[in-house]
């Protein structure tokens, strides 16, 4: 008897294709808005809230972290019940929750809200490419998919602009207020253009639900654990070691559950393959490259350039906004004429461009200097994350699409948490050591101490400042020289994570002969052979 993995999934036009188009543009978008826009506003919130650090922490891990908890099942949800009774509620029940976080003064209230929320964000990027695979014919899986990645690069600029036209403009409650508006629209887009489905009483009743318990929980597990580990420095703490074997033991037991049942809801086999397990490999150096760039351009910007952000704005609408659209409409062109690796490999080459530039940095350093690197890093997202998808899709079998979605996102959202948590690690070590090369021959007799207070003085204009003043305005200059050689190291581990892709890259094989392949692609346009 052979082995069952998972529900069968067959490409088929919609009605109104185009309609859900735009639901699945929507859908991307506020996964990727709102995780940016809340992690970008969060020091507005812990003013609004009067949150204090580690309360402020807890909120973002618990805001984010029930994403990773449902992601995984949510595919096989929409395979069982169909889009319109997935999605369309999570969509009205998310746009209610969004309207009333802001009306909450605080308290427990305001983190259930925040883990609800959390949760039914969780619903739309699975759900986004169970819309692809199901309801749009395989001749536009490449536009599907594209559009599915275009939010990374995007989310990332807009994200940040967002924050400063709602800080500095509209109101920080404008966080949650923009999905009160996005969100309904993508349910009435669905309520219009989504087939009815029957459910699936079958599937229903062989359920493993053991599978999707154990794969999120165990998901959910580590990435707490990576979330926190940072601010209580990883090993050193209980709760991050306990979250991290507990997580690993689930994951374990994960695995043997999908061996064992008969009707395994996410075998194992779909995704035991040399080119697809490289490929979740190139999809977490693309994570950690990518993470360098979205954290060392913003954070000089504001922690050694002072600025808000939206004194970034003409930055992130030049380098990344504009042409983002463009990048990714030249990726779906030359992926439907060239094998992935391709694509691939001219995004991490792109990325890593634009690390190396931008450890160049120097204190001098302004938002028009950062406008080529963004630009690198956006084209380079642009190319490398959709085909890198691709790619693995078209190494599984599409059919299989439920088991594949499900990987696909716990891989993108662990991975994603992964680089953040280990660049954040990163950044915070390389600034102390530099500030202990810098400040370690600075004594209170030591010449060069009393050479930099006089220049401070003269700098004056020979205003009267204690000696105390002048001394954190001289500890001051020297932490924002140490962020600066700090971010340069970011920029270079960003550089390297690019050329780790790389070599990964070098190790693949070619893609299989399928739906997203691009002799495929040409026949599908060429229309039938005529036969004499």
């Amino acid at each position: 008897m052979s082995l069952v993995f998972g529900p069968l999934t067959s490409g088929r036009t919609a009605s109104r294709p185009y309609l859900i188009v735009a639901a699945l543009l929507l859908a991307s978008f506020v996964v990727g808005f709102d995780t940016r826009v809340f992690s970008v506003g969060l020091p507005d919130l812990r003013g609004a809230y009067s949150l204090g650090a580690d309360e402020a922490s807890w909120l973002s891990t618990i805001a984010n972290a029930p994403q990773i908890l449902i992601a995984s099942a949510v595919a096989w949800l929409v395979t069982v019940f169909g889009i319109r009774r997935v999605m369309i509620p999570s969509a009205l029940i998310y746009a209610a929750v969004s309207l009333a976080i802001p009306q909450v003064t605080g308290g427990t209230a305001l983190f259930v809200l925040h883990a609800l929320r959390g949760l039914l964000l969780g619903v739309f990027i699975p759900a986004t490419l169970m819309v692809i695979f199901r309801n749009l014919s395989t001749k536009y899986w490449l536009i599907g998919i594209g559009l599915y990645a275009l939010r990374v690069p995007l989310s990332q600029s807009l994200g940040f602009v967002l924050v400063g036209i709602y800080g500095d403009y509209l109101g920080w409650q404008w966080l949650y207020w923009q999905d009160v508006i996005v969100a309904p629209v993508i349910a009435l887009l669905l309520v219009v253009g989504a087939p009815k489905e029957e459910i699936n009483i079958g599937l229903l009743e062989r359920a493993d639900w053991g599978g999707m318990l154990l794969l999120g929980s165990s998901m959910t597990m580590l990435y707490v654990a990576l979330d926190q580990g940072n601010r209580l420095d990883w090993f050193q703490s209980g709760v991050v070691t306990s979250l991290l074997v507990g997580g690993a033991v689930l994951a374990a037991c994960f695995l043997v559950n999908e061996s064992l049942v008969e009707r395994p809801w996410a075998h194992a086999s779909v995704i035991l393959s040399r080119n697809i397990g490289i490929g979740y490999a190139v999809i977490i150096c693309f994570s950690l490259s990518s993470a360098g760039g979205s954290i060392s351009v913003p954070g000089f910007l504001q922690n050694v350039g002072g600025l808000r952000p939206i004194a970034a704005s003409d930055l992130y609408f030049a380098g990344a906004v504009i042409p983002v659209f463009l990048f990714t409409a030249m990726a779906i062109v030359l992926q439907s004429r060239v094998d992935s690796r391709f694509c691939i490999i001219i995004g991490l080459l792109m990325m890593a461009a634009g690390a190396f530039l931008g450890s160049q940095l120097t204190k001098a350093w302004s938002a028009s200097n950062f406008l080529i690197p963004v630009l690198l890093y956006t084209a380079g997202q642009s190319f490398a994350f959709f085909s890198t998808v691709v790619y693995l899709i078209a190494n599984s079998d599409p059919a299989r699409s439920t088991a594949v979605s499900a990987y696909i996102q716990v891989i993108r959202l662990g991975s994603v948490e992964l680089a953040t948590s280990l660049m954040t690690t990163w950044l915070r070590r390389r600034e102390q050591f530099h500030s202990n090369v810098l400040g370690h021959r600075i004594t209170a007799a030591s010449p060069e101490l009393h050479a930099w207070t006089s220049k401070i003085a003269s700098l004056l204009d020979g205003h009267a400042r204690s000696g105390l003043e002048t001394l954190s305005i001289a500890a001051t200059q020297l932490r924002a020289q140490a962020y600066v050689l700090a971010y340069s190291d970011l920029f270079m581990l960003s550089f390297w994570s690019a050329v780790s892709g790389l070599l990964l890259v070098s190790l693949m094989g070619a893609m299989p002969f399928g739906p997203l392949h691009p002799d495929f692609t040409h026949e599908q346009n060429a229309g039938p052979r005529k036969t004499a």
